[in-house]
């Protein structure tokens, strides 16, 4: 079957699983629990794909550098404890195992710990699903490239054939600073209208949307 893209990468909060509700009250509780200012709903929405330490530091700005290992301790211990709450977005799994179905090459490059990667597809339907991941405590934080090139020379993959998918700006520019094609889901974390800058294929509205879309363009 001719394929457009051998290597499809996603992203994994916002855009596989429904979890940009959870990680913005995880980072305020984070912020209560050791007297930082609490910020919006929206801030902290906008950090999500970032690494923990960047993510932190977007979120808490006017943290004393030295008190972010603390954040980061309390953002993790509200997250673990609720991470069971999360599910895939409707769809997701029958859209990967039709990618699968047609051999594409599937991968994850996350903004998540390698431990909190590993633990939630220990805990879904994915596990197996996947023939690499990448996570922002074992590379570059998005949206350095780095993951996306070690996802590409893992598995042999070419810029030209390789499709990012995410759910933030910080998704689409890896994707733009790696060379790779892009698309958006507008069920996440950011405002699809921040994409426009980033010249994406196709904006997702749903995950259904986003399966036909990936059956008829991929």
């Amino acid at each position: 079957m001719n394929r457009r893209f051998d290597l499809i990468v996603f992203d994994w909060d916002g855009t596989l699983f429904d979890s940009t509700a959870l990680i913005v009250q995880c980072i305020q509780a984070a912020c209560r629990d050791i007297g930082a200012d609490v910020p919006s709903d929206a801030d902290a929405a906008y950090v999500i794909g970032l690494g923990l330490h960047d993510a932190l530091r977007h979120a808490a700005p006017g943290l004393p550098a030295e008190r972010y290992p603390e954040l980061g301790n309390r953002y993790r211990h509200h997250y673990f404890a609720r991470q069971h709450e999360l599910v895939l977005f409707p769809g997701t799994l029958e859209m990967l195992q039709a990618l699968r179905a047609r051999n594409h090459w599937l991968a994850v490059a996350t903004g998540k710990g390698r431990r909190g990667l590993d633990e939630a597809l220990a805990h879904s339907q994915l596990r197996g699903l996947f023939d690499a991941t990448r996570t922002a405590d074992e590379t570059a934080s998005k949206p350095d490239p780095l993951m996306l090139f070690e996802l590409m020379r893992e598995l042999g993959a070419d810029p030209q054939r390789t499709l990012m998918i995410g759910d933030t700006t910080h998704d689409l520019q890896l994707a733009a600073n790696a060379g790779t094609q892009r698309v958006g889901v507008s069920y996440g974390a950011h405002d699809a209208q921040a994409f426009e800058a980033f010249a994406p294929l196709h904006v997702a509205h749903s995950t259904r949307d986003l399966h036909d879309w990936l059956l008829a363009h991929a």
